[in-house]
């Protein structure tokens, strides 16, 4: 007869591809319940948007199989989102910080992380959205909360702001605090401490992603990010064409340097082609074709997956109804494969690499 120890020892043959190690020596099998006729066991993942969940699940029943069980296998799947974060002075229930950047404005950041957001909670993550883009807030359209204004709560004798939350995500915009037509005059140093409140002066909670829409190119606001909180990783946006590309190597390198040190995530091509509507099989490479995939190669960063130019991106931007709602659409599923992508290389950074430490002095 099977026994516990079979099993476990069927499962160590199952190797995480990401991970490059067996799904018992990285604990994720679980609650292991076996009987004559019916073997049940959890896989713990490390992220509820994990890619890998059918090839885990088919792997596993095949090297149970082959050790001659024959009974009925049920395979319960949990995730745990893993951090690397070690200082939780601020955001100590927030797991992972990651940046959303591009070099230059225009290639859909915004809408980029707007969908991500979205897609994250979709698939079961808790996520909170910052808009950081102080002079150019759109987060509030997007979200169909133009004219909305958070609470305010009194926490011992402190006031903090309590973000907004729609389509599962927490959500905060300096377009929530000034009137839409009123333009955000303000010099480097108020845009900084604008972006410190939102972290430091707001009730987050338990997330395990923070996800930060970062103003386009590199300057203050950047550096004040990562001097005041350990980021995990960045994702730079971009779309194919020259220009872009161009200018997202610098927000890339940015990020690189040795005393700034955070990793990137990986690249999201935006605008990646274009497909009309009544014709959903053709593609038109009108910005050109492969410019993130081969910054993503020249860099040996992650590539997150390609992001098509559809009429319903704008429309359900300018609606309050972001495309990644609707996950079967064409835009929905480029969505759907880029959170999980995002997710996955979140779990493999915080697998291999350190911890990232705020910037205590930028030179």
């Amino acid at each position: 007869m099977t026994s516990n120890e079979n099993i476990f020892e069927a499962l160590s043959r199952v190797i995480d591809p990401d991970f490059k190690k067996d799904l018992v020596t990285l604990k994720m099998v679980k609650n292991v319940e076996l009987t004559e006729k019916e073997l049940r066991f959890t896989i713990e993942l490390t992220t509820p948007a994990c890619p890998l969940k059918d090839y885990l699940k088919s792997e596993s029943e095949k090297a149970i199989r082959e050790i001659g069980f024959e009974g009925e296998i049920k395979i319960h799947f949990t995730s745990r989102v893993t951090t690397r974060r070690t200082d939780l002075n601020l955001l100590p229930g927030v797991k992972n910080i990651i940046s959303v950047s591009s070099g230059k404005g225009g290639v859909g950041k915004s809408t980029v992380a707007v969908n991500l957001a979205i897609q994250l909670a979709a698939q079961g993550a808790k996520v909170g959205l910052i808009d950081a883009d102080i002079h150019g807030p759109s987060v509030p359209i997007m979200f169909g909360l133009k004219g909305a204004r958070p609470e305010v709560k009194e926490v011992n004798g402190k006031h903090f702001i309590v973000p907004i939350e729609k389509f599962g995500v927490k959500v905060l915009s300096i377009g929530f605090l000034v009137d839409e037509r009123q333009a955000v005059v303000w010099r480097g140093p108020m845009v900084s401490s604008a972006l410190r409140q939102f972290v430091t002066d707001c009730i987050w909670g338990e997330l395990d992603y923070l996800i930060i829409d970062m103003p386009p190119g590199t300057g203050d606001i950047h550096l004040t990010l990562v001097q005041t909180v350990p980021v995990t990783g960045a994702i730079i946006v971009t779309t194919p064409q020259d220009v872009a590309v161009a200018d997202a190597k610098k927000a890339i390198s940015m990020y690189m340097m040795p005393n700034i040190n955070v990793p990137i995530i990986g690249i999201a091509e935006n605008m990646a082609f274009f497909i009309p509507e009544e014709l959903p099989d053709n593609k038109y490479f009108i910005f050109g074709k492969d410019g993130g995939k081969n910054l993503a190669e020249e860099f040996d960063v992650p590539f997150l997956g390609q992001v098509p130019l559809v009429q319903s991106i704008r429309e359900g931007g300018d609606r309050g109804k972001p495309v990644s709602t609707d996950k079967d659409s064409i835009t929905g599923k480029a969505f759907y494969d880029l959170a999980q992508n995002t997710a996955r290389y979140i779990a493999v950074r915080n697998a291999s690499k350190d911890a990232t430490k705020k910037v205590e002095i930028v030179t």
